[in-house]
């Protein structure tokens, strides 16, 4: 697949590097904007604007299959996936940050408009990322959450405390309830797949799949009890802490935002009905005592600025919180909040390429989620017509990879070694990010 990419910076790296060694990959932009980081790389550079015609040609836009623009600036990445639009059938994916771009573009793709020319994906990350977290407030304690199957299925992650009746069980002892499979665990930031002989430890984190009532009474027995989210604060009052409170009023809970502009401050008092919006700093040690932060169930920090993000965190933490979600920014900073002990800390350019992964994939096989920062892959695979019914057990994968639920028309199928698979069905398997491209190439030649 011949992919350009318009934007070279960090996201634009972390698209080329996921895709560069299968697919002809060119990178555009101005000289000056491009990041130490491709010089690492195998693609083709080309100086310049993707607005311009002419430099799109160099790139050879028309034999291109996908245009990705994710420059800084929305009204450059517009005008660029127009422009490439406009000259070629290229599929064209555009990132913006402001929500009204999002809803104005996506009315374009509509045929009472008579448009000769739209843009195929708006892109948002901010709004990604507020759906990620959300899910993940939803449910007490989990590290992640994904839904599948229209949520009849999730994935979910948990961290093994040191007092739980999990700490050196073999998983086949666990007794875990039926319909749920233990299909990775991550110990000193390595992920494998598990069996039943694994020994689970105190710290590893453990990500479970299964029907989502199966996965609640599994969370009950072994991870709280009767233990539910009833109070959230929220730490920037920007377009996610916006976004993310619209929703989570929505289950009635009882929200504080603070936010250190004033003038956003009565914006959001406007917009929002049941939150207590709050003016003042984040990382205040004495506005945090008063207003009793360190008791919320959930204190997210979601300001821009992944050095405030973290040192609210630490604060919170120093003061007891129970649960802290943040805000990272910069990729690389994702391991960095995770080792000083932040819970959960979740990347925006992340949930961005998973969003493009899901866009651009070329057979019957796709990416659902990625989780544990890329290191595990959940993918989508439906058997074509023709594929002859077998068990499990006899697939012969070559690679560790666990068919976590079967999706056979309305049916939902949490399988074990003896489940057929057959024509139709939609396999939905859990792996690492090393196993995946084998495991994609197996069901590729099927």
């Amino acid at each position: 697949m011949k992919i350009i990419i318009f934007g070279a910076n960090e996201l634009g790296y972390m698209i080329a590097s996921e895709f560069f060694t299968n697919n002809d990959i060119t990178v555009i932009d101005e000289e000056q904007y491009k990041i130490d980081a491709f010089n690492k790389l195998d693609v083709g550079f080309i100086p310049g604007n993707a607005s311009n015609i002419e430099i799109l040609k160099q790139a050879d836009i028309k034999s291109a299959d996908v245009f990705i623009a994710c420059t800084d600036s929305d009204e450059l990445n517009i005008v660029a996936c127009l422009t490439a639009k406009r000259i070629s059938t290229v599929k064209t994916l555009c990132f913006v940050r402001k929500e009204e771009y999002k809803s104005s573009l996506g009315i374009a793709k509509d045929a009472e408009y008579n448009c000769d020319f739209y843009i195929d994906n708006i892109i948002w990350p901010e709004e990604l990322l507020t759906q990620e977290i959300f899910r993940i407030i939803t449910v007490a304690k989990a590290l992640d959450v994904e839904n599948f199957a229209s949520g009849r299925a999730r994935l979910l992650e948990y961290k093994i405390a040191a007092n739980s009746i999990l700490v050196n069980r073999m998983v086949k002892n666990c007794e875990f309830p039926k319909d749920t499979l233990i299909v990775g665990i991550t110990r000193n930031g390595e992920l494998f797949i598990p069996n039943g002989e694994t020994t689970l430890h105190e710290d590893d984190k453990v990500i479970f799949m299964g029907l989502s009532n199966s996965l609640d009474i599994l969370a009950g027995k072994f991870f709280h009890e009767k233990e539910f989210v009833k109070t959230v604060t929220i730490i920037g009052g920007g377009n996610v802490g916006l976004k993310l409170a619209r929703n989570l009023e929505n289950l009635k809970l009882k929200l504080k935002i603070i936010e250190k502009d004033e003038d956003r401050c009565e914006f959001l008092a406007q917009e929002l009905d049941n939150t207590l919006i709050i003016h003042g700093d984040g990382t205040d040690l004495e506005l945090l005592n008063e207003e009793d932060v360190a008791s919320s169930d959930v204190v997210v920090s979601v300001t821009d600025n992944d050095e405030k993000n973290l040192l609210c965190s630490l604060l919170l933490k120093h003061l007891g919180t129970a649960r802290i979600i943040s805000r990272v920014t910069k990729n690389t900073n994702v391991s960095l909040f995770e080792k000083v002990g932040i819970d959960i800390a979740i990347s925006l350019k992340t949930a961005a390429l998973n969003e493009i992964k899901n866009n651009i994939k070329e057979t019957n096989i796709g990416i659902l989620a990625t989780v544990e920062q890329g290191r595990g892959e959940v993918l989508v695979i439906e058997l074509p017509e023709n594929y002859q019914t077998k068990k499990i057990m006899e697939l012969k994968l070559p690679a560790k990879a666990i068919v976590g639920v079967i999706q056979r028309r309305k049916r939902i199928i949490i399988p074990n070694g003896a489940t057929q698979v057959m024509s139709g069905d939609n396999l939905i398997i859990f792996t690492t990010s090393a196993n995946a491209p084998v495991i994609r190439e197996y069901f590729e030649e099927i």
